[in-house]
């Protein structure tokens, strides 16, 4: 082909038109990446053509001629020394020719799709393109819809993504910042695992519609066939592609990453799948039309994700596909890090000279016995040493050997590509003053209707109604790294004092069993409610007075950002986004006026803990005027999607002007 360069230009709408007319049999098309070879058979000089069709997901119908049986798969050969025979124009013609083309190994390293005939519209990639690939958006005088000077095909890989699936902060984010940056004028996809636990969570992904389109990845030993499902969102001035990821390996009950029993043991093998369909999806799936190509922007989020980086720069690159691509790799939670034997390393598909990107040795302490080597492989590392830039809310914090969980060094050593942005929060979902979940609206210019939330919740959790008590929230995971340690070692001190305190999460089973042990204890003055609920969080963040984070590290935060909309004061631990964001209370500030919007801590222990949470039930209690000023002045501030997505387009920007990771 001279060029390994992958040109996949397809039309979906008009192929699926032509199937239907067709009505042939239907079939699930199976595209297979490169790793080993669609088929034995080659040609002379390596290039394979097969017929390539899609099904119909909605009629059922599909069709496929020539080289490819829609039943049966099987691949005919063509000789790649003269051009593909074009068939006549006839509005029943099927499918695509795909060209293949192989290393002297066999590895197929490149395809070429090839639309037949009729009326499909060719996108030329290289029309209105600027230097990385970025589309120049003409500015509009008086034109309202906010668009930025350049658009980006961005491609958001996660675990989880609300309203999908979202356990924490994770889903959050990638629920929220891809429809900022849409609004903004890029195209922007979401890739994240099609969950189905047998709960009523399953409904999020009812409509989602199967794309008919399998795939086959070679890993673990043998090939793995996905499908892909996809949803589309949209708003008043965005778009929003969902991409789901199908596999029975997320099918089970339990949240995204384990149940009762604690974490799957397969998580390595069901995000390496996760990573290898994020890379193909860009390639194959023609989503509004056409693909996004290989000119695209990766934003990778933590380990479940880490693979993707990797795979671009060892699988990708190499060959000529992607060389324009980038990747961005967003750490949200540094302590877990897709941590596994070194054995598996096989297992994950790749060279085996790239063992070094994903290599880890745990120190002797950490070793289970004295025959211990300590190797392993860590995806998160290999993500941090391939991606082309990192994000983070906390990006200094994660180069100190406190804060780094092992890899300070190594984020250390790329610290000229390493940013921190404080994320933003969807003020139209988190907005006191017409949020559908609480039980009295409320603004900064009238904040009556605060009262009236607290008492409702007092009411709902079957709590004595007593307005002027102190309510402290917490809402999070039940882990280590949330402090639910130090809030149980504290929780008698607390609750000796005249407070209510309720708690809303799910994670570790004896802090869930603590949870449930503490309720039976204080009845009058505790709530603790297992599980997660959204409006529930949303009548605790808007019903309590405090909010209490005693979080280890925190790499950014979204539960203080609602909480301070909401005119609920946090209490935090002061570390990374919590320490950025809430600004300590000084009652002397501004000529006796006062400033700041809560209380932080340090270090990180319960007297300290104890302590400010002292100071906020006495400042509730006796100075009434300073509460009111707390809560207006964290009100007021402007932590939006929209100014965290223009920080992220700047990082954009730097990620397009530097060449892209070379091994």
């Amino acid at each position: 082909m001279g060029s390994l360069q992958v040109t996949r230009l397809l039309s979906w709408k008009s192929s699926l038109n032509t199937a239907a007319k067709a009505g042939t049999t239907r079939s699930r098309p199976t595209t297979q990446l490169g790793f080993p070879p669609l088929s034995k058979m080659t040609t002379k000089n390596g290039f394979l053509m097969i017929r390539r069709s899609f099904t119909n997901a909605s009629t059922g119908s599909g069709s496929s001629s020539g080289g490819t049986d829609a039943v049966s798969g099987n691949i005919s050969s063509q000789d790649s020394s003269s051009p593909p025979v074009e068939d006549e124009k006839d509005e029943n013609k099927p499918g695509y020719l795909l060209g293949q083309e192989k290393d002297g190994s066999g590895l197929v390293i490149g395809f070429h799709l090839i639309p037949p005939s009729g009326d499909h519209e060719v996108i030329d990639s290289r029309k209105d393109i600027d230097g990385y690939g970025v589309k120049k958006i003409e500015d509009v005088e008086g034109e309202d819809k906010a668009q930025t000077r350049v658009s980006y095909n961005i491609v958001f890989v996660t675990a989880e993504a609300a309203p999908y699936s979202k356990t924490g902060g994770l889903g959050d984010v990638c629920g929220s910042l891809p429809v900022a940056l849409a609004a903004r004028g890029h195209r922007v996809m979401v890739v994240s695992p099609r969950y189905l636990n047998g709960t009523a969570a399953d409904e999020n992904f009812t409509l989602a519609k199967d794309l008919g389109c399998c795939m086959k990845i070679y890993c673990f030993g043998g090939e793995q066939e996905i499908a892909f499902f996809h949803e589309y969102r949209e708003g008043v001035d965005w778009v929003r592609i969902s991409v789901f990821v199908d596999h029975p390996s997320y099918h089970r009950p339990g949240n995204p990453y384990g149940d009762i029993n604690g974490a799957f043991g397969d998580n390595q093998f069901r995000y390496t799948l996760l990573c290898y369909a994020a890379c193909e999806a860009p390639l194959v799936l023609p989503l509004g039309g056409f693909t996004y190509g290989e000119k695209c922007l990766f934003l990778v989020n933590d380990w479940h994700a880490g693979l993707v980086p990797v795979l671009l720069a060892s699988k990708y690159r190499p060959h000529g596909v992607y060389k324009d691509a980038r990747s961005i790799l967003v750490i949200h939670n540094l302590s877990h890090q897709g941590v596994e034997p070194a054995a598996t390393y096989k297992n994950l598909g790749l060279p085996s000279e790239w063992y070094g990107a994903l290599e880890w040795v745990f120190p002797t302490w950490a070793r289970t016995h004295a025959l211990d080597t300590g190797e392993a492989v860590n995806v998160l590392k290999g993500a941090i040493v391939t991606a082309d830039r990192l994000l983070t809310g906390y990006s200094w914090e994660i180069t100190t050997v406190e804060g780094g969980y092992g890899l300070h060094e190594i984020l250390s050593s790329r610290k000229s590509v390493l940013n921190g942005i404080t994320n933003g929060i969807d003020i139209t979902e988190w907005n006191p003053s017409s949020d559908e979940h609480i039980a009295s609206h409320y603004s900064i210019d009238d904040l009556s209707g605060k009262v009236q939330c607290k008492i409702a919740l007092q009411k709902e959790l079957g709590l004595p109604i007593r307005p002027d008590c102190p309510l402290i929230g917490f809402i999070g995971r039940l882990d280590h790294q949330k402090g639910i340690d130090l809030i149980r070692l504290a929780a008698p001190e607390i609750l000796a004092d005249d407070v209510q305190f309720v708690m809303l999460g799910s994670g570790d089973p004896q802090f869930e069993s603590w949870m449930r042990d503490t309720e039976a204890t204080y009845k009058d003055k505790y709530r603790g409610w297992v599980g997660f609920n959204v409006p529930i969080s949303h009548r605790i963040t808007a019903g309590c007075d405090i909010l209490l984070m005693p979080s280890r590290f925190e790499p950014c935060g979204l539960n203080q950002l609602y909480a301070m909309r909401y005119g609920t004061i946090p209490v935090v631990h002061a570390t990374g986004g919590l320490r950025d964001t809430v600004e300590n209370f000084n009652p002397f500030a501004r000529e006796g006026s006062g400033e700041g919007t809560g209380w932080s801590f340090s270090p990180l222990s319960e007297e300290s803990m104890l302590t400010a949470l002292r100071f906020a039930i006495r400042t509730y209690r006796e100075h009434k005027s300073s509460w009111e000023g707390l809560m207006r002045r964290g009100m007021e501030k402007d932590y939006t999607w929209e100014n965290a997505a223009i920080q992220y387009e700047q990082v954009f920007e730097w990620a397009s002007i530097d060449p892209p990771y070379i091994h």
